[in-house]
């Protein structure tokens, strides 16, 4: 027997309509490519964003054809996201921070008809422009007194004016493809993660729940997180759900910037990747900055470094947020907020609860294995692969038709992290399982080690690599970039880690260098790395 209740489907353009209806007055303010600040609402917003369907239906698009942005973070992007997916077609958000032959790749791969581009971005697409003949138009995302000399691009607000807001969105299948993200291409080629309206739709209530992110309609929220890495972190379906007044960055994401956004329109909550926070600290403590109305920031893309996480609670008061996630789970798997338990503990135990990726809302579930596939205790001292599943779970990669499984025979799908889970259920990773050293037998983790040295007063960033080694198979070496300025000896930093690890984990040598390369998410980039030191030898 099955229930009595409405068929009312799952689909993303949902939020928008609610956002209309319930909080259409509710304000969302970019930071334009152009320069001015500009300000609108969500009414206005699903006015266009329906506009924005009729435009497409007029340039031929179907459902199921992938439209490409390649955008900042700015209100014409959630019109597009919304008036494409409203139709039933996939909204494609492309990295402009990927190398010039991994955008043809993408844009080949996916199909995409149409590319949206900021006129910032013009130029990255003008480059390639030859080798992406599935590409039939480029639009400008701006107005024709804003498009460069020149440009042969349609005009974004042309389209918009003339299309009418009459349209109706949905009506199709909660499983219809909604949006398509590609991982950063750290192992092989970039792989295409095709979510669904329904895995998003699920995806943003598990975001809302106390204990993720906990949005709600007092917030003011700053996306600082580019929509297109790993999914925006869902903020563009949260935001117009919960009501938040919603402040987008646009491009400009230096301390300064940042600052004035927050500071300007009453930040409560901001979210993105550790690099944006320690260039927003580092200008803080040169300005003798203050930050009156933020109270969370969330942190993911790469683990967040102690000091970082101190710093903006001593000198700030304003909470760090870890989560962990990833392009091909929407993306948020865990967050490391704080239980009943966590709360009876000292203050140096809670935090070191808050600095673990943390615990696993509902619809997620995880699991340790060995490297035979044996399942391993909950203890937080057992290390191994970490498998996650639930309805917002990668399945099986776009346009893979290979006859390899992604998933185990459980539904479980490897995350490529290396990690422990303890008995109050918070996960820590310890490495990716490429980056993890084996020195003689036993796992050395470079997370670990970079998070303890970004601490020393000299260091800028630090990355740590296995090198190979005669008797022991590999073994670690420590990359410094320092601060500006600043001179620092091998001996120093060797010092500065005794006894916060194992002697056995102890680099065997510290070298200084220029810069350390980061990926187009802003992780700092180990594949870079292992090749520009692939001839060194051990002293």
């Amino acid at each position: 027997m099955q229930g009595l209740m409405q068929n009312w489907p799952l689909t993303a353009d949902r939020f928008l309509d609610h956002a209309k209806a319930w909080h259409g007055d509710q304000e969302v303010v970019t930071r334009s490519v152009e320069g001015p600040i500009t300000r609108t609402t969500y009414a206005e917003i699903h006015a266009r964003a329906k506009r924005v369907s009729n435009a497409l239906r007029g340039l031929g698009v179907k459902p199921g054809d992938r439209i490409a942005t390649l955008g900042w973070n700015t209100a014409r992007h959630i019109e597009l996201c919304y008036g494409i997916m409203g139709m039933g077609a996939i909204c494609h958000t492309l990295n402009p921070r990927l190398f010039a032959e991994q955008l043809v790749y993408i844009i080949n791969h996916a199909g995409d008809r149409i590319i949206f581009a900021d006129i910032s971005l013009l130029p990255v697409l003008a480059a390639i422009r030859s080798q992406i003949p599935v590409v039939e138009h480029v639009v400008a995302m701006t107005d024709k007194a804003h498009l460069p000399a020149g440009e042969r691009a349609l005009a974004y607000e042309s389209l918009v004016e003339r299309a009418s807001a009459e349209f109706t969105w949905g009506g199709f299948d909660e499983n219809t493809a909604a949006g398509l993200c590609y991982t950063s291409g750290t192992t092989g080629n970039p792989k295409g993660v095709l979510y669904s309206h329904r895995s998003n739709f699920l995806h943003t209530l598990a975001m809302l729940s106390p204990d993720v992110l906990g949005l709600s309609a007092v917030d003011v929220v700053l996306a600082v997180v580019p929509m297109f890495h790993a999914n925006g972190w869902g903020l563009a379906f949260a935001c117009p759900a919960a009501g938040t007044k919603l402040v987008l960055p646009g491009q400009k994401l230096d301390g300064a910037s940042i600052h004035e956004l927050l500071e300007t329109e009453g930040v409560t909550f901001t979210a993105g990747v550790p690099t944006v926070w320690q260039m927003l600290l580092a200008h803080l403590r040169e300005s003798r900055g203050k930050l009156t109305t933020l109270r969370r920031i969330a942190v993911g893309g790469s683990a967040v470094p102690e000091a970082l996480a101190r710093g903006f609670r001593d000198e700030f008061g304003v909470n760090v947020l870890h989560a962990w996630g990833m392009t091909e789970i929407s993306p948020i798997g865990t967050v490391a907020a704080p239980t009943g338990a966590t709360l009876k503990m000292d203050t140096e135990q809670q935090y070191g609860a808050a600095l673990s990726q943390g615990r696993p809302p509902v619809m997620v579930d995880l699991t340790l294995v060995n490297d035979d596939g044996a399942r391993l205790p909950h203890d937080g001292k057992a290390c191994g692969r970490l498998l996650i599943k639930g309805p917002f779970v990668v399945d099986r990669y776009f346009g893979d038709d290979s006859a390899h499984k992604l998933l185990d025979s459980e539904g479980f799908f490897d995350t490529g992290d290396v990690a422990t889970i303890d008995s109050l259920g918070f996960m820590r990773i310890t490495d990716r399982s490429k980056d993890i050293i084996k020195s003689g037998g036993e796992w050395i983790s470079s997370i670990e080690i970079e998070n303890l040295v970004v601490a020393h007063p000299k260091a800028a960033l630090a990355a740590v690599i296995g090198v190979a080694h005669d008797k022991w198979a590999e073994r670690p070496i420590l990359i410094v970039k320092l601060k500006p300025g600043e001179t620092g000896t091998k001996q120093e930093f060797l010092a500065f880690l005794e006894g916060k690890i194992a002697k056995w984990w102890t680099p065997d040598d510290v070298i200084f260098v220029n810069d350390v390369p980061l990926g187009p998410t802003g992780k700092i980039d180990k594949k870079l790395i292992r090749k520009q030191f692939a001839d060194y030898r051990l002293p």
